[in-house]
């Protein structure tokens, strides 16, 4: 059984192609704790931080329902998140977790958790200047997906869209006219 220390060194060492998957699969073969490994998110060391965020993606987004039970724990956290790199994952992770198409024990399982923290979060990722595009597209997404559940996310999403769609790149631009249309429908 891989033990903490163990992952922890894995996440040190020059990774080679592929490593990320392979860890992934013994965590998963190995139920692993995956409590353990949100907790290496926040490593002090910001490089295995991200390889341990990167790592969580892998893994719940491989077998959701193998990690239900956890969802609460990474909910919490998620609003800890100060690692850049590791703000990606989080948002990725989150944006499907929350999608219609999510597996029906996560949604029943997300439904039944408090999301505050998230859309806080997600909000405060979108506004903040620093933040990389990609995190700022996935927690626009995230928000939409929790547009149903949270009926005034929708008018601050739209605004916060178009004010991002000001200055934005290609990217924020094909995204933000896609969520607008999105919005729009759904009121």
């Amino acid at each position: 059984m891989l033990t903490n220390d163990q992952l922890i060194k894995e996440l040190t060492v020059d990774p080679t192609k592929g490593f990320i998957e392979r860890l992934s699969v013994t965590l998963r073969e190995q139920h692993f704790n995956i409590d353990q490994l949100i907790d290496l998110t926040f490593h002090a060391d910001a490089q295995v931080g991200f390889r341990a965020a990167w790592l969580l993606d892998t893994t719940i987004l491989a077998s959701p329902e193998q990690y239900v039970n956890n969802l609460e724990y990474f909910v919490k956290r998620m609003g800890q998140v100060t690692n850049a790199s590791c703000k990606r994952h989080y948002t990725r992770i989150m944006m499907h977790l929350t999608a219609p198409d999510a597996p029906e024990p996560i949604k029943a399982k997300m439904s039944s958790i408090d999301m505050e923290i998230v859309v806080e979060q997600c909000f405060d990722w979108i506004i903040d200047p620093k933040v990389k595009v990609a995190v700022k597209v996935f927690a626009a997404d995230t928000l939409f997906n929790l547009c149903s559940r949270y009926d005034w996310i929708k008018e601050e999403l739209a605004s916060q869209v178009q004010f991002m769609m000001r200055d934005g790149g290609a990217a924020i631009q094909s995204r933000g006219k896609k969520l607008l249309a999105a919005i729009k429908i759904q009121k």
